[in-house]
């Protein structure tokens, strides 16, 4: 009977006091750890949106002498839709513009580093952010003095007859884009790389044992693999160029102005109703354009 005695006794439904405390503990101690991030998101996310939304909804007719009265004014949003179309439409086409370009740009070098690089992957790789060690201000400054009138790239294309005796590249939607796209391309590279040098190599050489030729093997094998890496890229190109306003203030004209010209210019003029209603639509835009985009998609590591 005494050896009896000290057998466990079977295991019921109901986990011991002890074990109980343990899964407990363990919860709360989950939720401490996402309290720091919690209250980030709130401060400088949450709190932000709210009063950018209440600000969108102020009396138009206020200043910042007089104060600003919530009035409820859905029509700014009608207002300011109709008053700024034309650089709301230019800010989305000249994004999907940079968006094309640095993806033909950058899907090419991202292949070369991940498989073609060799011991110099590192190098590229550091080559390739090494634009960020530098202000975005100041690398598009320089940009404004390559495309200038007298500067070497506008008298090279003058001397191979592309542009013409009085052609110009500066204050032009070219050298808008073109800034764009040196300036996001980093954006669309490291996702492109990072997906494409997850893949198997021997998955690519199978093609080839399969008699596929080159393209055949790109497009039914390495394409669909690193489509994970394209909607990043894409997305992380996309979403700040469409709200960028650096560029066209530096490398184009009024007639090329985007939309962040317009809220830049309003929130500095104290025109706030209007500027927010402008800030909060085309917020709107980009997480529906988004959306849509990834659904279309299909990748389910990003969904």
């Amino acid at each position: 009977m005494s050896a009896l005695g000290q057998l466990p006794t079977p295991a019921t439904g109901t986990p011991p006091p002890a074990a109980k405390a343990e899964r407990q503990g363990s919860r709360f101690t989950g939720y401490l750890l996402l309290l720091p991030g919690g209250l980030w998101l709130l401060l400088f996310f949450v709190v932000p949106i709210v009063s950018l939304l209440a600000a969108s909804l102020y009396d138009p007719n206020g200043s910042i002498e007089s104060g600003f009265s919530m009035t409820w004014s859905f029509h700014n949003y009608v207002d300011a839709l109709v008053d700024y179309a034309r650089p709301f439409g230019r800010s989305l086409w000249y994004s999907l513009l940079t968006t094309a370009f640095c993806l033909l740009l950058g899907y090419p070098l991202a292949y070369a580093i991940a498989f073609k690089a060799g011991r110099w992957k590192n190098v590229m790789l550091a080559l390739v952010i090494a634009p960020f060690f530098t202000s975005f201000l100041i690398r598009t400054l320089s940009w404004k003095l390559l495309l200038s009138d007298n500067g070497f790239v506008v008298d090279a294309l003058k001397t191979v007859h592309i542009l013409g005796s009085d052609g110009r590249l500066l204050a032009t939607t070219a050298a808008v884009v073109t800034g764009l796209t040196y300036n996001f391309l980093p954006f669309m590279i490291l996702p492109l790389y990072a997906s494409l040098e997850k893949i198997d190599p021997r998955l690519i050489e199978a093609g080839g044992d399969l008699f596929a030729g080159p393209f055949t093997t790109f497009r039914t094998v390495t394409l669909p693999l690193s489509m994970p890496g394209v909607v990043a890229g894409t997305l992380l190109t996309f979403i700040p160029a469409a709200g960028d306003y650096i560029n066209a203030q530096l490398l184009g004209t009024p007639k090329q102005r985007m939309i962040g010209n317009d809220i830049q210019r309003l929130f500095a003029a104290g025109a706030y109703p209007t500027a927010a209603a402008l800030s909060v639509t085309l917020m709107a835009a980009i997480v529906v354009l988004v959306l849509f985009y990834v659904r279309r998609a299909g990748t389910e590591e990003l969904v």
